[in-house]
């Protein structure tokens, strides 16, 4: 059968490209790879089918190349293999993934699509199809295509582990694009997607989604841990088999049919510990975890897993807090295993996962292998319970993009927390969930009316940010009712919808007093109340929507005094020609500003190349040398951001539109505030040596210095006006050969230095 799927790919073949015999081989082999993955899912018929699929993405893409110069019908091939090998999809997802992009980039349209293969393959390819409209600034495009893909994820959650794998892809070919284009990419990676594929259960996926990401984000932390963790690799090893050499003749001598080994961390994940711990590499306990995966029959599962879990602990000593117990609750992407964390030999820690073989596919195949194990079972199923709830979201349509996209990070992207009602029902939230977020999930009448909680039995606030355990007894009055405050406050999108459209309605009842006032003031100048007046008055006075003009006519923040200047032709209004057009725009950023020692700082390879107005973030503080890009702000012009600084992963994912590539110019005149903590051995002295190194050797104006001391360490933070980065890495460098200091590490400026 293979055979004969591959001699009529040949015979599509010809037809696609005349380049070297080279590349149709490699199409060949890719598409070879692909039926061979497919060959245990195929049925009657369905290898006709994948063969149309194939003929039709080679016709459509035959005049395409990628940016790396290969033939673009290798990254639809690549995809599908993705969706196959590593999320165990099936032949629909598998067409699927070979048409992805033909809608969007060539001329076949969804209707070919349907006419070949069906309504449900046509609305799974119009889901990948990303939004080709224009829009305008303020929006962000990149928010609008994820939007369109969740609305479809909830019909067809192929649509996402689809477009998870064409990701997973473009992150692996990413080297041939352009840095800014890298940038945008990866942020876009670690605020969204990897997020989702965690969420999908996709573990395999989500770390490489993030350590590639690192790659083009933190390409210098990337490298070092990467040339760690190969120098170290021989001495792991030896630790892994010692670690491991009791475990298995226990686990032999009890007669179960298991595999134990050890995995590195990945780069990201200790890259993660080394930042939010403060530590440093060598300090990292659990650079690898030790995986035992048992062949048990579904209904022994849980009791060899908790009896492997006792040999481990009887060989050595766990962390009682490091024990995370996923069988008695799994995630909500039905993750389940035992974790826990025991000294080792030499006084290592170590982390030890203990699953079966069911739980070890679910844990890296997700939802298609969720699926799989689900059929004759009738556990309520998470999955549905979660798309259900994003369903509930997104029909209320008119949120803006970008807050969807936020709301729906920190309400389906993030971890979730258990917590229980009085009755002891068990509901699943995100992490940091307030009280109020609890009220809304049992129903929106209960969390309009709440106005506070038991938690375990105490009275609290409805602001109170609820844990794992506790038990919520929510308390309300009619008279309650929902305000601005509480957006501040409340975490899931359920919660945020319903009191936004609570504020609506109370809203909508104020701006129906504008309407009436709006509607005299027309008719008495001779003009009708209709849409397009409406519309030319929303358009005049820069408002959001109609309700917004008739709110702030109600409540007097617009007067319409300036209807005197709207002139009226028949009973159409038409607006008073703005007196200066566009000019100033263009003045700001073609008009060379003077040379103002900051001013002349920066090139800007943008429309222009000339020096342009530009102010350094303040949530990152930028300096010369460091890795920056510009953000072009609504009022302010441009906004330089190092590419770490803590918001650039959300700026570039939701505006990646806004990003100007940017560059410093060489100028060793004028000088840059940025802040250093330095912790190390509380000395006689300390204060004095810090201040030799910053004044003395290196000659650096300081602006601020703090020494916090207590039980023999001290905590130091200061700030110092350096010309570049050279000069920073420099002094870094020179605090850290003196005696007893720790640690010396950069700070924005603006954290205050906690």
């Amino acid at each position: 059968m293979e055979q004969e799927q591959v001699r009529i790919a040949e015979n599509i073949l010809p037809k696609y490209t005349l380049n070297e015999e080279q590349e149709r081989k490699e199409i060949l082999r890719q598409y070879r790879a692909l039926l061979r993955a497919l060959r245990e899912k195929l049925k009657r018929g369905d290898k006709e089918l994948v063969r149309t699929a194939f003929k039709m993405a080679v016709e459509a893409h035959k005049t395409m190349r990628r940016k790396s110069g290969e033939p673009y019908i290798l990254h639809p091939l690549a995809v599908a293999r993705i969706c196959v090998e590593e999320i165990g999809l099936g032949v629909r997802s598998t067409i699927c993934s070979l048409l992805h992009d033909t809608v969007e980039d060539t001329d076949i349209t969804l209707e070919d699509v349907e006419r070949e293969f069906g309504s449900e393959i046509a609305r799974i390819v119009d889901g990948l199809t990303k939004i080709s409209s224009v829009i305008d600034a303020s929006s962000s495009q990149q928010a609008e295509n994820f939007k369109k893909i969740l609305i479809t994820l909830t019909d067809d959650p192929r649509v996402i582990l689809i477009k998870l794998a064409d990701r997973l892809h473009n992150m692996r070919t990413l080297d041939y694009m352009k840095r800014e284009k890298q940038l945008k990419i990866a942020s876009e990676t670690v605020w969204v997607y990897a997020p989702l594929a965690h969420r999908m259960g996709l573990y395999n996926i989500k770390t490489e989604l993030e350590d590639l990401s690192m790659k083009y984000l933190e390409p210098e932390a990337y490298k070092d841990i990467a040339r760690r963790l190969s120098e170290t690799k021989r001495e792991r090893s030896r630790y892994i088999n010692e670690f491991i050499k009791p475990l298995r003749e226990k686990l032999v001598a009890a007669g179960l049919d298991f595999e134990i080994y050890g995995r590195p961390k990945s780069i990201h994940s200790i890259w993660n510990k080394i930042a939010k711990k403060g530590v440093s590499f060598d300090e990292v306990y659990d650079l690898f975890a030790i995986r035992v995966i048992l062949n048990s029959a579904p209904e022994k599962e849980k009791e060899d897993c908790w009896k492997v879990y006792s040999m481990i602990t009887d060989e050595y000593t766990p962390s009682p807090e490091r024990l995370r117990d996923w069988l008695s609750n799994p995630k909500a992407n039905g993750y389940e295993a035992l974790h826990t964390t025991v000294m080792g030999p030499q006084g290592r820690w170590v982390e030890v996962q203990i699953r079966s073989k069911r739980m070890n596919e679910i844990a890296e195949k997700g939802l298609a292998a969720h699926y799989k194990y689900k059929e004759g079972s009738n556990d309520e199923d998470r999955f549905d319970k979660w798309f259900g709830q994003i369903r509930e979201v997104i029909s209320n349509q008119d949120t803006d993009s970008v807050d969807f996209l936020q709301d729906f990070k920190t309400s389906f992207l993030a971890e979730e927390i258990y917590v229980y009602t009085p009755k002891g029902d068990v509901k699943m939230l995100p992490i940091g969930s307030t009280a109020l977020d609890f009220a809304f999930s049992i129903h929106s009448a209960v969390g309009s009316k709440c106005i506070g909680a038991k938690v375990n039995h105490k009275l609290v606030p409805i602001s109170h940010k609820l844990r794992s355990g506790d038990q919520v007894e929510i308390i309300t009055s009619n008279k309650q009712k929902p305000t601005e405050d509480w957006l501040n406050f409340v975490v899931t999108a359920k919660a945020k919808s319903k009191i936004k459209d609570a504020l609506k309605e109370e809203k909508r009842k104020i701006a129906d007093e504008g309407k009436y006032i709006l509607q005299r003031k027309l008719e008495g100048m001779g003009a009708a109340y209709n849409q397009h007046n409406i519309d030319v008055l929303v358009d005049f006075y820069k408002v959001t929507s109609q309700l917004d003009l008739f709110y702030n006519i109600s409540v007097k923040h617009t007067d319409l005094k300036e209807l005197k200047e709207f002139h009226v032709l028949g009973d159409k209004l038409e607006a008073p020609k703005p007196i200066k057009p566009v000019v100033e725009h263009k003045h700001e950023t073609e008009t060379k500003t003077p040379a103002s020692k900051k001013d002349s700082e920066l090139i800007i390879f943008g429309e222009s190349s000339d020096k342009i107005m530009y102010n350094l973030a303040r949530c990152c503080n930028p300096i010369p040398g460091d890795d920056v890009f510009g953000f072009v702000t609504t009022g302010k012009g441009l906004t330089i951001h190092r590419t770490n600084c803590p918001n650039a992963a959300q700026m570039m994912a939701n505006y990646g539109h806004r990003i100007v590539k940017t560059k410093w110019a060489k100028n060793k005149e004028i000088s840059f505030l940025t802040g250093l903590k330095i912790i190390g051995i509380d000395d006689v002295g300390v204060i004095n040596k810090i201040t030799n190194v910053v004044s003395g050797d290196m000659r650096i104006n300081i602006s601020a210095l703090t020494i916090e001391s207590g039980e023999g360490i001290f905590h130091g933070t200061i700030k110092v006006f350096v010309h570049d980065k050279e000069e920073l890495d420099e002094l870094v460098k020179r605090l850290m050969q003196l005696n007893g200091i720790q640690s010396v590490t950069r700070f924005d400026t603006e954290e205050k230095a906690k």
